[in-house]
C-alpha cells in the first residue's frame, strides 16, 4: 500500500480511508502545536499531503470528502429541524 508523509515525516496510507488522513492532520497540525495553529498552518499542511498524491488518489479522496460533507450537512439540518419540533 502506498503511503504519504506529512511535514514531520508521519506516515498515512493512502487506502480510501479519509478519516486516517484527518486524523493525522489532527495530530500532527492541532495536538502538536497545543491548539495553536493557523489557517495557515492547516492549509500549508493540507496542500503538502495533497501534493503527494496522484490525480486518481486526490479525486478518490475529494468524492470521499464531498460525501462525509454531505452527509454532516445533512445531520446538522436535521438536527436543527429536530430541535425546532422540541420547541413547539
Amino acid at each position: 500500500m502506498r503511503t504519504i508523509k506529512t511535514s514531520n515525516g508521519t506516515e498515512i496510507p493512502l487506502d480510501g480511508d479519509l478519516l486516517a488522513v484527518l486524523e493525522a492532520l489532527f495530530h500532527e497540525v492541532t495536538a502538536k502545536r497545543e491548539l495553536e495553529r493557523s489557517f495557515e498552518d492547516m492549509s500549508r499542511e493540507i496542500h503538502y499531503l495533497v501534493s503527494q498524491m496522484s490525480d486518481e488518489e486526490r479525486q478518490a479522496y475529494l468524492v470521499e470528502s464531498l460525501f462525509l460533507n454531505q452527509v454532516k450537512y445533512e445531520n446538522d439540518r436535521l438536527e436543527s429541524y429536530m430541535r425546532k419540533l422540541q420547541k413547539k
